[in-house]
């Protein structure tokens, strides 16, 4: 049995197949503006999925790399006060061998005195260190300052521990409190009521006291903070080991991404241009068969 092919069906299968190729033409004219594999998830379900899977681990990635560069600059300002308060130390264990001398009079160790209670404010002021508007040394009080200018010495803030996550599942301390570094006065025996006994002992003339308990006090005070600089060295080189592991991470996951959405250009552009061939000469074999006429219907 035999099939009539009639004008209406030609028509049709000829604009069908029109459509399919200008379909096909318009999307390799999308990627070509766009400059990507993938405009749509339908164009590749499993490479759309893929992208979101790597768009997802790169924005983790970027947080952990703004937390651990928020973590470089604490360590940095910590560092930096620790190393004043070294200074201040040493200075005043060079005023204690001064001022414990038997040839020192009265009147001199009375302004030795008094330039280590200058020395303890000093102290304190460097305990007040600031990084981006918090205070380093008041564990997770950042917002009120660790010390007091002036008396009381007390401590005013807590020992509770600032931590920040550098990768999946790893997080690293990176304070230290005032009160384990200087103390907070009223006799602990740290470095804060080491100046103050110092200074103490100067005014009452007790050689053999600034001699021998308080030059001990003071060299294990100077032990005591090299001990929590090394410390914030070993924090720092994990965390800035850290930062280059996260930085070689988001350029492979970058160009992983760029591989899976991003389009060849040099390809995409010679599709296109056999695309638009394709569909050029389409255009015309269609108008050459689709041709109806009075006379076709006539004959």
């Amino acid at each position: 049995m035999s099939t009539r092919i009639t004008n209406s069906m030609i028509s049709r299968n000829v604009l069908a197949d029109l459509n399919r190729t200008y379909e096909q033409l318009d999307r390799t004219r999308m990627k070509a503006s766009s400059g990507k594999e993938i405009t749509r998830p339908s164009d590749n379900p499993y490479g759309t999925a893929r992208a979101l899977a790597m768009r997802e681990s790169l924005d983790g990635t970027r947080q952990h790399q703004r937390n651990a560069h928020d973590a470089l600059g604490w360590q940095q300002a910590t560092e930096s006060a620790l190393d004043k308060m070294n200074e201040v130390a040493k200075l005043t264990r060079d005023l204690v061998v001064q001022g414990s001398s038997d040839t020192v009079d009265r009147v001199s160790r009375i302004a030795i005195a008094a330039q280590i209670d200058e020395l303890a404010q000093e102290l304190k002021m460097h305990a007040n260190t600031t990084y981006a508007g918090r205070f380093v040394f008041g564990g997770t009080e950042t917002m009120t300052p660790p010390y007091a200018l002036g008396a009381p010495d007390g401590y005013g803030g807590n020992t509770q521990t600032i931590a920040r996550e550098i990768g999946p599942g790893v997080s690293v301390a990176i304070n230290v409190s005032g009160d384990r570094v200087i103390g907070s006065g009223g006799g602990d025996g740290k470095l804060l009521d080491v100046l103050r006994t110092v200074a103490a002992h100067l005014r009452a003339g007790d050689g053999a006291a600034l001699r021998g308990t308080d030059l001990r006090a003071l060299d294990d005070g100077i032990d005591g903070l090299l001990l929590v600089r090394a410390e914030n060295g070993a924090t720092t080189n994990r965390v800035e080991s850290a930062v280059s592991r996260l930085a070689e991470f988001e350029e492979s996951t970058i160009r992983q991404l760029s591989e899976t959405e991003d389009a060849d250009f040099a390809k995409t552009m010679v599709e296109y241009s056999t695309q638009q061939a394709a569909y050029q000469a389409a255009l015309k074999a269609g108008a050459g068969i689709v041709q109806a006429s009075l006379m076709d219907f006539l004959r």
